[in-house]
């Protein structure tokens, strides 16, 4: 059975099509699917009994529930899903007052293998579809909606498993339904696209969407930056940021650069001058990191004094920076740490 949720407006209209139904019927169907949130196609009851039944034929609304719910010490909570095929996908909730953000993944795994990544050190299983990544935020906003938290997600992160513009195709469709007055309405302001540099489809995702971007940066010197993000040799992060000075970013659209700190290897006052002369210019926030450790990894986490005295140094150069507070890390929810690869059903 295919699955209706995840289906963009074209989509579901063409599907119509197929079943000799009005075209109004389309706007009906994503109305039951996004705005109400119906579990069953039977449920659909202004559709007619015929086009219920010839549409079960073949669909289902196609909603997967998380199997299993971990709860950090700070509120933070990450959760688990598990695919058809066996394919394990982690997400997270982080609460910051009125705030409810969510961490959503796009591939089971990651290609890049930036090397202070688990989700990196986990290899790359498969990209997700629509469908699972859609499934994510319906089923978590469902949650948030519920006694104990009566919250509603009112922002999300495309920071989770997996680099999200290497699958452009399916999230261009999440984008879609995400943003759409037939999908769910969000505002383009509340969500974020975080990419380390994958420039195939950094000019489409721009030109297409209105999401703000987030660029992994992390380093920027060319030779440092290659020994812990593999992608730099191939998509050199100075060709993503003159692709980016193309675009308009003093509006409402928002380009913020992320960097993790690591004592003694990317935080002295070279890398300080390197990383303001890339960015010269450019209307950006930084957004600094403190490093939350992985198994085996050879890298330290700078001090939050020592990432202060960074942070005022950029700002001198006139940066907008923000040192980021790390959430969930005792739950292996933070930034970095989101990995399946023990996961067995």
């Amino acid at each position: 059975m295919k699955a209706l949720l995840g289906q963009t407006y074209n989509e579901i209209l063409q599907i119509i099509n197929s079943l000799n139904a009005p075209a109004f019927t389309a706007k009906q169907i994503c109305d039951w699917i996004y705005n109400k949130g119906v579990y069953s196609i039977e449920d659909m009851t202004n559709l007619s009994l015929k086009i219920r039944e010839n549409l079960s034929l073949s669909y289902t609304i196609g909603i997967t529930p998380y199997i299993k719910e971990v709860i950090s010490k700070d509120g933070t909570r990450k959760y688990l899903f598990c695919y058809d095929d066996s394919i394990f996908v982690e997400a997270v909730l982080i609460f910051d007052r009125q705030r409810t953000t969510l961490c959503i993944s796009t591939q089971a795994g990651c290609k890049m293998n930036c090397e202070f990544c688990a989700t990196g050190k986990q290899g790359f299983a498969r990209n997700l579809t629509s469908n699972e990544i859609i499934n994510i935020y319906k089923v978590l906003n469902n949650r948030c909606l519920e006694s104990d938290i009566k919250q509603q997600i009112s922002n999300i992160v495309f920071m989770g498993m997996g680099e999200p513009l290497d699958n452009w195709q399916e999230v261009q469709k999440t984008l879609d339904i995400l943003t759409s007055s037939w999908g769910y309405g969000l505002s383009p302001r509340r969500i974020t696209v975080s990419s380390c540099g994958y420039l195939p489809t950094i000019k489409e995702f721009l030109d297409s969407s209105q999401v703000d971007l987030a660029i992994s940066l992390h380093n920027a010197i060319n030779k440092e930056r290659i020994e812990i993000m593999p992608i730099e040799k191939a998509y050199p992060i100075k060709e993503v940021v003159n692709l980016l000075r193309q675009y308009d970013w003093k509006g409402q659209r928002q380009l913020t650069f992320e960097y993790i700190v690591f004592k003694n290897l990317n935080d002295t006052n070279s890398h300080i001058n390197a990383l303001a002369k890339l960015l010269n210019g450019l209307a950006c926030k930084i957004n600094l990191i403190p490093f939350n450790t992985i198994p085996n990894t050879r890298f330290v986490a700078t001090h939050r004094e020592e990432l202060e005295i960074f942070a005022n140094k950029l700002r001198i150069k006139g940066f907008n920076v923000r040192i980021r507070q790390s959430k969930g890390e005792d739950i292996s929810a933070a930034c970095g740490l989101l990995s399946t690869k023990e996961q067995k059903l």
